[in-house]
Parts: structure tokens; C-alpha cells; sequence
């Protein structure tokens, strides 16, 4: 039995003048524990409106989503709230740290909600994932005293410092120079295979995406399933050439496996960031499910 399963699953918002807006449509995907899944798309396709789905930070309005084998359709706020803290793990990239308290801090803070050994031994917990992401010497220090890399390298820390079954990273090295955008990713790779849990990375980089055992591109809210080789480098354009066929993309830029060459070509001026950070949507707080964010 797959660990998640999204069967058909749609997502509308009801627009001010009553018109509903499609952001997904009949989207199908299944994910098994310890299996590495990559998204790719572009900005405003609907990613995050989908990792928000993924994350029970929002419902569909369509479809089901199934969460070893519970539906989560079926499930009380509070049922959800809880699964989503011990299940899932959140890797932004806008590091999203508490300003003002340390590094130590900001990855116990998760585990305050925990419970049992989870809670009594959370600085201890806490200190050992930090040693573990290579910040064990980092423990006292403040978010604004730390590189881009470092900062990452705590929100990963935080994120699964409660060991979760399922990672979300929606962007993970998108404010993250070359080489330290592939440590990230080599770090990512390694804890979640160590860990067994899923990890899926929502992106619009190839090179990320080529890390994965399995890759799909979200376009007009439609999920569909692509190879991408990790051989040489190419972007988002790509895919869109007249001709291009799946599996003969590019993408060894400067996250591929083993690569810390040239940049990947990046997407054309213009395109925005809102949509890299997830956010929560109406629907999550017990409104209307057709009232929401399009990104």
C-alpha cells in the first residue's frame, strides 16, 4: 500500500465576481515511504497550492487523498492538524527561522508540541539533528550570525527533527548560490533515505528535479509524469520546445547528482515568487474550500 495516494484530486476557488478557477485538475499521484518524488513547474501553475494539499494544509474540492489508506477527506480539523505535525516535514526557501533566538531554539520548537521522549528530550533531540546537518558547533548561534546555507541547513534540522514519514521541500535551493544548493540537496537526499521517509521536492530547477527516482511537470493544473535525464543541463524552456520529448530533457545544472558545474539557465525575467512559499489557505481554518489562494 502506497503511503499517500491522491486519486482525481481538483482544487477551484470561487473568484469575487462568482467565476470558480481551476488550479488543479484530476491530479493522480502515488507515493510509497522512502521514495524520492520531484514536481517541477512553473511559477503560478499551482505547486504550492498542491504542496499545500500534500502538507493537509488545504482540501481539494475534488477527488480524494488518501493517507496510509485514510482518507483525509474524512478526517476532523484537529485529526489533520495532528497528522500534519507528526507526519510531515516542511523545507521552505525562505528559511522561515524565529529571528532572535538561536539555532538550538528554533529546532526545538516543533517538539514542543510533541510528546513523550519527543517532548522531554527535546534539546537533547534537537542538538543531535543539529550535529547531524553539520551545526553542531552551531548551537548558541542566532539565524541573522549565520550563512544562506547554514540557515538551511537549521530549517532542515527543524523540519525533521520529529523524524516525519513524508518531506516537503518546495524550493529548497532557491535562495541558495551553487555549490551550497547541492550540499542542501545531498544533505536532503541522505537524511531522508537514512530516516526512510518520502521525500518530494516541489521545484522549477531540472537539476533538482533529476535527483529523483520519479519526476512530474505541473502545467494548467494538470500533473503528468516526465524522465528527465541527468546528463547535461537545461531548464523549464525546454520543455516547452516544440518536440521536446519526455525523457530527452536536460538536466545536470548545478544540483544535479555530482555536479556543481555552470548554472542552470534560469526562467525567464518576470517570472514571480510568490508562489514559493506555501501558504495556508482559507479552507485549512474551516471556510469554504472554494475560497482559497491561486498560486
Amino acid at each position: 500500500m502506497s503511503l499517500l495516494e491522491l486519486s482525481g484530486v481538483a482544487r477551484s476557488v470561487l473568484l469575487p465576481d462568482d467565476r470558480e478557477l481551476e488550479i488543479l485538475r484530476g491530479i493522480d499521484l502515488t507515493v510509497a515511504a522512502g521514495e524520492h518524488v520531484s514536481i517541477v513547474g512553473r511559477s503560478g501553475t499551482g505547486k504550492s497550492t498542491l504542496l499545500n494539499i500534500l502538507g493537509l494544509l488545504d482540501t481539494p474540492t475534488g477527488g480524494e487523498y488518501l493517507l496510509d489508506g485514510v482518507a483525509i477527506g474524512r478526517l476532523s480539523g484537529r485529526a489533520r492538524a495532528r497528522r500534519r505535525g507528526t507526519d510531515f516535514g516542511f523545507v521552505f526557501q525562505q528559511f522561515n527561522l524565529l529571528q532572535g533566538r538561536t539555532a538550538l531554539e528554533n529546532v526545538v520548537a516543533p517538539l514542543l508540541y510533541a510528546r513523550g521522549r519527543q517532548f522531554w528530550q527535546r534539546r537533547t533531540l534537537a542538538a543531535e539533528m543539529l550535529d547531524r546537518v553539520g551545526l553542531g558547533d552551531r548551537l548558541d548561534t542566532r539565524p541573522e550570525k549565520l550563512s544562506g546555507g547554514e540557515q538551511q541547513r537549521v530549517a532542515i534540522a527543524r523540519a525533521l527533527v520529529r523524524v516525519p514519514r513524508v518531506i516537503l521541500a518546495d524550493e529548497p535551493t532557491g535562495a541558495l548560490d551553487v555549490d551550497t544548493g547541492s550540499e542542501v540537496m545531498d544533505l536532503l537526499d541522505t537524511i531522508a533515505r537514512e530516516n526512510g521517509s518520502a521525500l518530494i521536492a516541489i521545484t522549477h530547477d531540472l537539476a533538482v528535479a533529476s535527483r529523483a527516482a520519479r519526476q512530474f511537470r505541473l502545467a494548467d493544473g494538470v500533473l503528468t509524469p516526465i524522465a528527465i535525464s541527468a546528463r547535461s543541463a537545461g531548464s523549464l524552456a525546454s520543455l516547452d520546445a516544440p518536440g521536446a520529448q519526455p525523457g530527452a530533457q536536460d538536466a545536470a545544472g548545478p544540483y544535479g547528482p555530482g555536479a556543481l558545474g555552470a548554472a542552470a539557465p534560469a526562467l525567464e525575467a518576470g517570472d514571480d515568487q510568490a508562489e514559493h512559499v506555501a501558504r495556508p489557505l482559507v479552507a485549512s481554518h474551516g471556510a469554504s474550500p472554494r475560497t482559497g489562494d491561486a498560486a
